[in-house]
């Protein structure tokens, strides 16, 4: 009797070791192959920043946020501080030239070779020209159109037809004194950090603009 209990005994453990060796071979060959499928059918996320409101650094995060949403990706942009001014209904940003030392200025109009040339202005100088503000936005605003190169206004619109999530800082928005009526009713929140950071940990891209 106790010699049939010890080769039951030894069958089982027989039988344990095989089941493991097959559930081993089993994860080593399909477990690469299913986080494959997973990761293919994840779909990818992107995450913008957004601090600035005037024109030239308006057209990075909308055209990054619009074309991620055309690839088919969850775009979602976070307005924060100066940013916020990009979801005004009276949206009128203009080019600064604080922060853009010689910065480089393109002729929307006249002969080819002056329209190729760059016109690059000291930083002092330009902050001492009065209208420059005007007159650069105004040369950016042409320049944009003559290359077939949307609005600020119409990336926006198009980021919102392809909901693309727009958030609001809701500390900022209190710290300027702004009512949530000053902004467009395509503002999907309004949060602070404390609830974006975590959205955007997860993100596989995030971009501080």
């Amino acid at each position: 009797m106790s010699h049939s209990k010890q080769n039951n005994h030894i069958s089982s453990e027989q039988l344990n070791q095989q089941v493991e060796a097959l559930v081993k071979h089993h994860l080593k060959n399909q477990l690469p192959q299913q986080l494959e499928e997973i990761e293919n059918n994840k779909t990818p996320s992107l995450s913008i920043i957004a601090t600035k409101g005037t024109m030239d650094m308006a057209y990075p995060p909308f055209i990054l946020a619009s074309t991620a949403a055309a690839l088919g990706w969850d775009a979602q942009i976070f307005f924060t501080f100066y940013g916020l001014d990009l979801l005004k209904k009276d949206f009128n940003a203009k080019v600064s030239p604080l922060g853009n030392p010689a910065m480089p200025m393109k002729m929307p109009f006249g002969p080819n070779w002056l329209k190729q040339m760059d016109l690059n202005i000291p930083n002092a100088l330009m902050s001492n020209i009065p209208g420059f503000e005007n007159m650069a936005t105004m040369m950016m605003q042409k320049t944009a159109s003559n290359k077939g190169v949307a609005s600020v206004e119409e990336l926006r619109g198009l980021c919102i037809e392809a909901e693309v999530k727009m958030v609001a800082c809701q500390m900022t928005v209190d710290l300027f004194g702004f009512k949530q009526d000053d902004f467009i009713d395509d503002v999907n929140d309004w949060v602070g950090a404390a609830s974006f950071l975590p959205i955007a940990q997860k993100s596989d891209i995030c971009l501080f603009i």
